[in-house]
C-alpha cells in the first residue's frame, strides 16, 4: 500500500508537447458512415411541434412550462421533456431561449467542429464537414450521447465545462485540506461530482508537530459532509455527489468503516423518539456523513491475510511506522458488517486499479469519481459519452460491427477534440487533464440488447457477447487514439509512461485472446475486436497514443433517457412492464418492447407472442406464460421481479467485462433484504478474486430512513427537542389495538371449487360492514389440511381486527401459485392460480369499493363486460369519425409495425403511479428502496449506483 504522497510532476510537458506535435501527420480523413451526401441530417426525418408541461405528480403544481418545442416524431415525450428541461439554455419565455432540438445539437457539434478544425484534426473542411453531418445524424437518432455537462455548456457563454467526473487531492496540512472544501464546493455548484482518498492525513492516533494528538481524517469529513449539505439545500441542480475512500492500512480505517453505520444507529433512535428524519426532513441534517459514498482501499496484502486468516498491520502516514496490528478476518467482518447495515463501505481493489494503470510513473491511482467509474491520477477529470447498443442490433439479431467500429472512431474523436477547447473548476484539474486527456467512452442499453438477443443475463452466451463488444469498443477507441497521436501528437505525459501504457495495452490484448465467444454474433465482435487491438498497439507502438485513459461505464442517467433507452450502462432491465407517458398528457402501463422482440429471436410465432406479452402485462412476469418454455425463462430476469438475478449473476458481468475498461464500472450490487454479512463477505471477496477493480452493494430496506415523505408534515405534531422524554414515552404506549367482533355479527358463506378440490368460505363483518373474520373449510375435520386451513384463519382473522387492511392482504395473496388451480364454479372469477389466488379475489369482489379492486385488477364479470362495451363503442366512435371525413387534412400515420402492435396496455386501470418503479411497486406488492425525485416527486429507477427519475431525468449522481 501507499506509504507516502505521490506527486505528479509537469516535468518535460513543455518539450513533450513540442516533441509530438512535430511529429504530427496530415489531418484525419472522414468517411460516410450514416449519412448520405448530399442530404443534411435534419431533412432526413419527419418534426413534430409539442408542449413540455411538467408537473410535481404529487401536488400537481407546474414545474416547468414550454410550448411549441420541436423534435423528431421518433422520439418518446420522455426524452423530449428531459431534453426541453434539462438541456435547453436560455431564460423561459425569452427570445434566447432554445426551442428545437436542431438548436441543441447545431451548438454543439458545430463547437466541435470548429475546434478540430483549428487544431488540425482533419485532413479538409470536406472531412470537418462529414464529421459535423456525422454526429449530428448519430445525436438526431440517438445513436450515442455525450454527458450532461456537454449539453449545459458547450456553446453557451458559461465556461466551457465538458467533464462530469472529477478525482480531488488532499495532503497532510491544513492548507491542503482547506483547499480540498473549496475545490470540492466549487465542482458541486456546476451540479458534477468528484471523489478523494484521505489517506494521506495522519491519523487520530499520530502526533502533531506541536505535540498534540492528530484529529485524523474523519474528523475533517465532518466539515466536508456539511459543506455539501449546504450546497446542495442552496438550490443545486441535484444532490451534491461525492466519494471519500480511506485505505485500509491507515490506523483510522476502522473509524471510517463505522461512521454511517452508527449514523443509521443514530436516525433510528431519533426517528422513534418522533423526529422527522425522512431525507429533506427538519431534523435530519444533525445526521453527518450522509452526503458522500465511502469506500475502502484494500490490497492484495490484505485480501489475502482475509483468505488465510492472518493479521495485517496499520502504518503511520508520516514514517511508514506499524501503529497497530489486528486480525484482517475481524475488520474484513466490520467492513462487511457495515455495508450490510447501511450500504457503506464499498471497497476498491487498489493493487488490481494500478496493475491497470498506464501512467504510474507520474502517479498512483488513489481514488475515484462517486460512482466508482473514473479512475486516474488525482486532480484529473474525465468527460464521457454512451453508446446506444440497441441501435446496432440487426433485424436478424445480427451485430452490426463495422457500423459500431465507425462509430467508436467518430465518437473517441470528438471526445478529444472536446479537450481543447474545455474549462475546468481548478487550475490545477485543468493541467492534469490537458496533459493527459483522459476519455470515457461507454454505453447503456447493454441489458436490452442482450434479452432481444436471446441471451440470459447471467450466462455464459450473456457473458460473452457482453465481454466481446466491451473488447471491440475500447480496442477501437485506443486504436483511434493512436491515430489521432499521429496526427495532432501524443498526450503529453506519454512520453514517461511510454512502457507501462504499451504493457497495459498489451494486457488488455492479452484479455481479448481469452475471450471464449458463444454464438455467431460474439465470434463476429470478438473477431474484429482482436484485429482493433492488434492495429492499435501496432500504431501505438510507432506514435503513442492519443489519451491516458479511453473507457468507462457510467450509470447513463438523464443521458439514457434522453436516447430512450430500456437499461443503462451494464445494468439489466429494471422489470418486464414499464411506464409510459403519452403525446398530450397520461401514460400507460406496457410491456417492454425487448420482449417481444426477444420472443421472436427464439423461433416463438406471432400468435404466441402476442398471448405471452399478454400474460406479462396481466402479472408482471414470465412464470406459467402460455406456451413459455421454463428454459427460456431465464432470458426474462430483471434486476427485480419474481424472477429476479441472482447478485453473483451481477458480479460474474462485471468481471467479464471489467478487463476491457480503462477505468471501471459504476454499478451496484443489489441484494435480498434475507440476505446475510456473510453474503456480503461472499460477494466482496469474489469481487476481488474476479479482478473487479471497485465493489458495492446494497442490501434491500437496510436504510432506516425513507427517502422523502410523501405526505405533508402537520406543523401541531412536531417534537420540539426538549420534549423528547416525553415522546418516548408516548411512542412506547402506541399499540395496535384488537378491535374485536360483537357477539352478533353479519356473515356470509360461499362455495367454490377450484380446480376440482371444493371448499367454503365463511367471512364476517362488523356492523359497518368491515370485514373482521375469515373461516376457511376445506377437507375432513381433523387432517393436516384442515388444521393448516383453520391456523391460517385464525392469523388472518386476528390481523383483520388489528386494523391490518383487507386490500393489503389482496395484494399479497393474488397470484399466489400452487396446486390445486384452474377453473372454478364462480363466474366472477373463471381462473384461479391457486385457492388462495380465489379466496382473496371472492374477498375483494365482496367487501373492497370497485376504486381499490380497480388499482388492484379485480372486476366482476359484469364490470369487465361494461369495459370491453366502452371500448368497443370508443372504437367505433373513432371509425364513424374516420369514414365521415371525406377529404384528410393530414398525412396519415403509417400503420403501427409488428412490434408496436404487440405493445399491451393492461385492460384493467393502472394504478396511480408516476414512474416504472411505482409501477413495479404496484404489480409486485412490494417497495422499492428508490429516493424520491426532489424536483417532480416520482420515485427514481436504479442507474449504476446512482438513480435518475424518468419524469424529468434529475439524477441522485454525477453521470
Amino acid at each position: 500500500m501507499r506509504k507516502g504522497a505521490e506527486k505528479m510532476s509537469g516535468e518535460g510537458v513543455t518539450a513533450s508537447r513540442s516533441r509530438t506535435r512535430a511529429a504530427a501527420t496530415a489531418g484525419l480523413k472522414v468517411e460516410r458512415v450514416w449519412t448520405t451526401e448530399g442530404v443534411h441530417p435534419y431533412d432526413e426525418v419527419a418534426w413534430e411541434r409539442r408542449d413540455v408541461v411538467m408537473t410535481n405528480w404529487r401536488d400537481g403544481s407546474i414545474n416547468f412550462e414550454q410550448r411549441g418545442v420541436e423534435f423528431p416524431e421518433s422520439w418518446s415525450v420522455n426524452a423530449a421533456n428531459i431534453v426541453t428541461t434539462k438541456y435547453f439554455r436560455g431564460a423561459v419565455g425569452t427570445a434566447e431561449r432554445e426551442w428545437s432540438l436542431k438548436q441543441l445539437i447545431d451548438r454543439v457539434v458545430k463547437t466541435y467542429r470548429v475546434a478540430g478544425e483549428q487544431h488540425g484534426y482533419f485532413a479538409g473542411p470536406a472531412d470537418a464537414e462529414i464529421f459535423e453531418h456525422e454526429l449530428t445524424w448519430m445525436l438526431l437518432h440517438q445513436v450515442f450521447s455525450f454527458n450532461s455537462p456537454v449539453w449545459f455548456n458547450v456553446g453557451t457563454a458559461s465556461p466551457q465545462q465538458v467533464s462530469a467526473c472529477f478525482i480531488l487531492a488532499v495532503d497532510d496540512s491544513m492548507d491542503s485540506i482547506l483547499d480540498w472544501y473549496k475545490e470540492e464546493g466549487l465542482i458541486f455548484k456546476g451540479g458534477s461530482g468528484s471523489g478523494v482518498n484521505l489517506s494521506r492525513i495522519r491519523s487520530s492516533k499520530e502526533l502533531l508537530s506541536s505535540g498534540g494528538t492528530a484529529s485524523g481524517p474523519v474528523s475533517f469529513m465532518r466539515g466536508a459532509d456539511a459543506s455539501a449539505g449546504t450546497i446542495k439545500s442552496g438550490g443545486a441542480t441535484r444532490r451534491a455527489a461525492k466519494m471519500v475512500i480511506l485505505d485500509v492500512d491507515h490506523p483510522d480505517v476502522e473509524e471510517f468503516v463505522l461512521t454511517k453505520a452508527r449514523e443509521e444507529h443514530k436516525i433510528r433512535a431519533l426517528r422513534d423518539a418522533g423526529f422527522d428524519m425522512d431525507l429533506g426532513g427538519s431534523d435530519i441534517v444533525s445526521v453527518q456523513y450522509q452526503n458522500a459514498n465511502n469506500s475502502v482501499r484494500v490490497s492484495d496484502e490484505f485480501m489475502r491475510a482475509v483468505q488465510d486468516g492472518g493479521k495485517f498491520d496499520l502504518r503511520g502516514r508520516l514514517d511508514g511506522a506499524v501503529i497497530e496490528t489486528i486480525d484482517a478476518k475481524g475488520l474484513f467482518r466490520t467492513i462487511s458488517q457495515a455495508a450490510w447495515e447501511c450500504a457503506d463501505p464499498g471497497l476498491q481493489y487498489d493493487d488490481t486499479i494500478n496493475d491497470w494503470h498506464t501512467c504510474p510513473e507520474t502517479g498512483r491511482i488513489t481514488a475515484s469519481n462517486p460512482c466508482s467509474e473514473y479512475l486516474h491520477l488525482d486532480n484529473s477529470s474525465c468527460n464521457l459519452a454512451s453508446l446506444n447498443l440497441m441501435k446496432f442490433l440487426r433485424a436478424d439479431g445480427g451485430f452490426e460491427v463495422a457500423k459500431f467500429v465507425r462509430s467508436v472512431e467518430l465518437v473517441i474523436t470528438a471526445m478529444d477534440i472536446s479537450i481543447c477547447f474545455a474549462d475546468f473548476p481548478t487550475e490545477k484539474i485543468g493541467e492534469t487533464t490537458r496533459a493527459y486527456r483522459q476519455l470515457g467512452i461507454g454505453y447503456a442499453n447493454l441489458g436490452a440488447l442482450l434479452m432481444a438477443t436471446g441471451h440470459p443475463y447471467d450466462s455464459e452466451s450473456g457473458r460473452s457477447v457482453a465481454a466481446a463488444i466491451t473488447s471491440l469498443m475500447t480496442g477501437t477507441a485506443y486504436r483511434r487514439s493512436a491515430e489521432l497521436a499521429g496526427v495532432v501528437g501524443a498526450y503529453d505525459g506519454y512520453a514517461r509512461n511510454a512502457e507501462p501504457h504499451k504493457r497495459v495495452m498489451r494486457k488488455h490484448a492479452a484479455a481479448n485472446d481469452a475471450i471464449k465467444p458463444t454464438g455467431t454474433v460474439a465470434t463476429e465482435i470478438v473477431r474484429e475486436a482482436t484485429k482493433q487491438w492488434t492495429q492499435g498497439n501496432k500504431i501505438g507502438d510507432k506514435s503513442g497514443w492519443r489519451n491516458a485513459q479511453a473507457s468507462v461505464l457510467a450509470p447513463t442517467g438523464t443521458i439514457g433517457l434522453m436516447m430512450d433507452c430500456d437499461t443503462t450502462g451494464v445494468e439489466p432491465d429494471l422489470a418486464l412492464v414499464k411506464f409510459k407517458k403519452l403525446v398530450g398528457g397520461g401514460s400507460m402501463q406496457i410491456v417492454n418492447q425487448t420482449v417481444p422482440r426477444a420472443l421472436r429471436s427464439l423461433g416463438y410465432p406471432e400468435e404466441q407472442v402476442e398471448a405471452i406479452v399478454e400474460h406479462i402485462s396481466e402479472q408482471g412476469h414470465v412464470v406459467d406464460a402460455p406456451g413459455l418454455k421454463p428454459e427460456h425463462y431465464a432470458v426474462f430476469d430483471c434486476a427485480m421481479g419474481q424472477r429476479s438475478i441472482a447478485p453473483m449473476g451481477h458480479v460474474r458481468m462485471m468481471a467479464a467485462v471489467q478487463p476491457f475498461i480503462s477505468g471501471a464500472i459504476s454499478k451496484t450490487v443489489n441484494m435480498p433484504e434475507s440476505a446475510t454479512v456473510e453474503e456480503v463477505e461472499e460477494i466482496y471477496f469474489e469481487g476481488w478474486k474476479l479482478g473487479l477493480k471497485a465493489l458495492a452493494i446494497y442490501r434491500d430496506n437496510c436504510k432506516v430512513g425513507q427517502p422523502l415523505s410523501a405526505a405533508k408534515k402537520e406543523p401541531e405534531k412536531a417534537v420540539a427537542p426538549a420534549q423528547v422524554e416525553k415522546t418516548v414515552e408516548k411512542v412506547v404506549e402506541y399499540r395496535p389495538v384488537r378491535k374485536r367482533l360483537p357477539k352478533k355479527r353479519p356473515s356470509e358463506t360461499v362455495s367454490f371449487s377450484v380446480g376440482g378440490a371444493e371448499g367454503y368460505l365463511t367471512a364476517s363483518s362488523y356492523p359497518d360492514d368491515g370485514l373482521g373474520e375469515v373461516f376457511l373449510k376445506m377437507s375432513k375435520q381433523g387432517s393436516t389440511l384442515a388444521g393448516v386451513m383453520d391456523a391460517f384463519s385464525v392469523a388472518i382473522s386476528i390481523g383483520l381486527q388489528y386494523g391490518v387492511p383487507l386490500e393489503t392482504y389482496v395484494s399479497k395473496f393474488t397470484n399466489m401459485r400452487f396446486e390445486p388451480a384452474g377453473m372454478t364454479d364462480d363466474p366472477d372469477i373463471r381462473m384461479a392460480a391457486s385457492v388462495m389466488d380465489y379466496i382473496f379475489r371472492r374477498l375483494a369482489l365482496d367487501f373492497l369499493p370497485y376504486e381499490r379492486r380497480a388499482e388492484l385488477g379485480i372486476f366482476t364479470a359484469k364490470e369487465r363486460a361494461a369495459q370491453l362495451r366502452a371500448e368497443a363503442e370508443a372504437e367505433s366512435a373513432v371509425d364513424l369519425a374516420a369514414m365521415a371525413a371525406s377529404a384528410p387534412v393530414e398525412t396519415a400515420k403509417p400503420e403501427p409495425t409488428s412490434e408496436q402492435q404487440v405493445e399491451v396496455v393492461t385492460e384493467r386501470p393502472a394504478p396511480k403511479v408516476g414512474s416504472s418503479t411505482e409501477l413495479l411497486e404496484a404489480v409486485l406488492g412490494t417497495a422499492a428502496d428508490a429516493p424520491l425525485c426532489f424536483t417532480c416527486g416520482t420515485k427514481m429507477r436504479p442507474a449504476g449506483s446512482c438513480y435518475v427519475c424518468e419524469g424529468c431525468g434529475s439524477t441522485s449522481g454525477c453521470s
